[in-house]
């Protein structure tokens, strides 16, 4: 059985396999997406593919759209190389419920998928000509926070973001700079509307994509590369709309017991691919069942029938912010967080275990139910108590799931200030310091500990990619176990960043707090574990 619009004619020995297909017809479905396309996605790994695609698939099997999802990759172009192209854009989604069953189907959504690869004139061309198209209505990404970054922590531009403004709309290179070049494309051809739409978990995430595309537009104009009129085109939301979203679904990367046992059952080639910029993915996806996206229902050009779609709600911007802020800054992505290098610090590999944890399931506990609780946002379509029970004691504890606290602390020193920030600066708003927090305080603690690279038995441990890292260490260099004077100095420069914190942590009251907490988790052997209990 391959994973290929060939392989799939064979519907009986994919029934058999207990693997679902698709109800309509795949290869009309590519070919409606390239004649009219309607929905593009920049960022086409895992949690799109599993997610959206389920929402793209409903919506075929409905009859809601007639064409799929136009699939755009900016930053791993081995992604189209080795998992698109030699399965013919097809995606084999297995869903993992707590119960230990699984459910199994092919998801045939995927109609085109395109390098935005300025050098390969055949692909940049084609993303021009789809962005050109008039029947384009939204535009999606999943590229994580990082993603939308112009600058680094020292608040200069990034390398290859000044490259780009230097460069201009034809050699663009980064995220943000090839989707300016494909608005001029589209301004160029009529000035016609979009929406671009952010799932990524950041705070506002409308907010910044507009934000860093309209930076990018800014500096181009300046050297002269936009034609008269853009910077009013893509300044005007009527126009280009950017629309906020709060998204929600765990999706570990592909595990490899699982590619065994769908290659038992008779499909071939399932094993994952580790990319050489360290993707991790597979011909299939695995993921909880679970599932949560709200959208601000603002598309200038239309939009598909979303309604009702597999946990999607459309809202106004106010309550996806509150839905977003209620997920992002208090009932997960903290906890997420805030367990994950303490997970790898004390030895747990999956992030399920950590949960059992007596001490890290009271780390969890204080920053959702309490600290969390206090501050956080009710946005009325979801209930906050209630997801938050989920979270804590449904899909946590999945251990189906297979999900590493490894895989959760990628980029991780570019999500504390997002996850934990807002809090922060609600109990600041709420007392005027923040200085009774405990969790977030152990939670930041605790990060900066797990960048010494060194597990709470002294031993070296591996750290998840992390472009800060290098950054951050270098900062914290002469800092050893067993020494904590050794810290004494090192860590304000990080703490006082309001490029990582949106805020100085001094000014919080939490700075003093946090120097104490990782003064005493670098003690020694064990030292990790007795700050906790000290703590909780």
């Amino acid at each position: 059985m391959k994973l290929t619009l060939e392989g799939i004619k064979d519907r009986q020995a994919w029934a058999e396999a207990g693997i679902e297909l698709p109800s309509y017809d795949v290869e009309k479905v590519y070919e409606q997406t390239k004649k009219t396309p309607v929905w593009v996605h920049f960022g086409i790994g895992n949690i799109f593919r599993v997610f959206l695609g389920t929402i793209a698939d409903k919506l075929l099997t409905e009859g809601r759209m007639t064409g799929g999802l136009t699939c755009v990759e900016t930053f791993d172009y081995e992604v189209k190389e080795k998992i698109y192209d030699p399965f013919d854009n097809l995606a084999l989604s297995v869903i993992l419920n707590a119960d230990g069953t699984q459910e199994k189907k092919v998801l045939g959504c995927f109609g085109e998928a395109i390098l935005a690869k300025a050098s390969d004139k055949k692909e940049w061309d084609r993303l021009k000509e789809v962005f050109s198209s008039p029947s384009l209505q939204m535009v999606s990404f999943t590229i994580t926070e990082k993603g939308y970054a112009l600058k680094g922590a020292d608040g200069r531009y990034l390398p290859y973001v000044q490259a780009d403004f230097e460069n201009g709309p034809d050699k663009a290179s980064g995220a943000m700079a090839v989707v300016a070049a494909m608005l001029l494309a589209r301004f160029k051809s009529g000035a016609m509307p979009i929406s671009l739409v952010s799932m990524d978990n950041c705070s506002q995430n409308g907010r910044k994509l507009r934000e860093a595309v309209l930076e990018v537009a800014g500096e181009w104009e300046k050297r002269g590369f936009t034609a008269p009129g853009f910077m009013e085109y893509v300044s005007d939301e009527g126009k280009v709309a950017f629309p906020w979203t709060m998204i929600d679904k765990i999706t570990p990367r592909p595990s490899p017991e699982i590619a065994a046992a769908l290659e038992a059952a008779g499909a071939s080639d399932m094993q994952p691919v580790i990319t050489s910029k360290k993707t991790y993915i597979a011909p299939f996806v695995n993921a909880e069942k679970p599932q949560y996206l709200v959208i601000e229902d603002n598309f200038p050009n239309g939009r598909p029938a979303l309604e009702g779609a597999g946990g999607l709600y459309l809202a106004d911007r106010d309550t996806v912010n509150k839905s977003e802020r209620m997920k992002v800054t208090v009932c997960l992505n903290p906890i997420h967080t805030a367990l994950c290098t303490y997970d790898c610090m004390l030895g747990h590999d999956l992030f399920a275990d950590g949960m059992s944890d007596p001490e890290l399931k009271k780390l969890a506990d204080l920053i959702g139910y309490k600290e969390g609780m206090e501050v956080v946002p009710d946005p009325g379509i979801l209930s906050p108590k209630a997801f938050l029970d989920e979270v804590m004691n449904e899909r946590f504890p999945n251990r189906y799931l297979g999900d590493t606290s490894l895989r959760i602390a990628t980029d991780i020193s570019q999500m504390v200030g997002i996850r934990f920030g807002e809090t922060i600066r609600a109990y600041i708003e709420k007392d005027g310091t923040a200085k009774s927090l405990t969790g977030i305080p152990l939670a930041i603690a605790g990060w900066l500990r797990y960048l010494l690279a060194v597990d709470d038995e002294g031993k070296d441990m591996e750290l998840a990619p992390d472009p800060m890292i290098p950054q951050l260490q270098k900062t914290l260099e002469g800092i050893a176990l067993g020494d904590p004077e050794s810290a004494d100095g090192k860590l304000k420069e990080i703490l006082s960043n309001a490029n990582i914190f949106g805020i100085s942590l001094y000014e919080a009251g939490l700075g003093e707090k946090i120097e104490t907490m990782f003064k005493e988790e670098i003690e020694g052997p064990g030292a990790v574990r007795r700050t906790l209990q000290k703590y909780l």
